[in-house]
């Protein structure tokens, strides 16, 4: 019969002859606690092969209850009356080339194979045949911004009068 090798600290300066990746094996069962008992604990880190450093430094593991969680900010209330960004002119064209490529190519049901000839055939399109997706693009953000500004002036109104509800439309 013969012994299995035990995984205290010695024999792991022991494999550090045989193999090195037995040596992080090692050491790596040496950092994942047992019980709860043994959670707070003192042990090796890993010694990198790469670096020179020293092998006796040790790190601390927090038990659960030691551990201080980042203080909860309080979640600001999003209002459903902001107006919604206008997509880009890309996603304009991607919109009409989605179209087309599927009438082309009725086999294909991955996006993400669209996406990338999407994403190709944009790149090679010259400034003129993008005009038409710019100018739809800019068109759909002046209505944005028409909009973002009546919502900033209702806003501001109804914090000058200084009701807690908002009641407008």
């Amino acid at each position: 019969m013969t012994k299995k090798p035990s995984t205290t600290k010695d024999s792991v300066s022991a494999a550090s002859t045989d193999n090195p990746s037995k040596l992080a094996a090692e050491k790596e069962k040496l950092l994942i606690p047992k019980s709860t008992t043994e959670m707070k604990m003192t042990v090796r880190t890993r010694q990198s092969t790469r670096s020179a450093a020293p092998e006796n430094k040790a790190i601390t593991i927090l038990s659960p209850k030691e551990f201080k969680p980042k203080p909860n900010k309080p979640k600001k209330k999003e209002d459903s009356r902001v107006p919604k960004k206008p997509p880009t002119a890309f996603f304009y064209f991607l919109e009409d080339f989605r179209k087309e490529y599927q009438k082309q190519n009725p086999d294909v049901k991955s996006m993400r194979d669209v996406g990338k000839a999407c994403g190709e055939k944009w790149k090679t399109m010259s400034y003129e045949e993008k005009v038409q997706y710019y100018d739809v693009a800019t068109e759909k953000r002046a209505a944005f911004d028409d909009a973002m500004a009546e919502y900033k002036k209702r806003k501001e109104f109804d914090e000058d009068q200084g009701s807690g509800e908002d009641n407008y439309e």
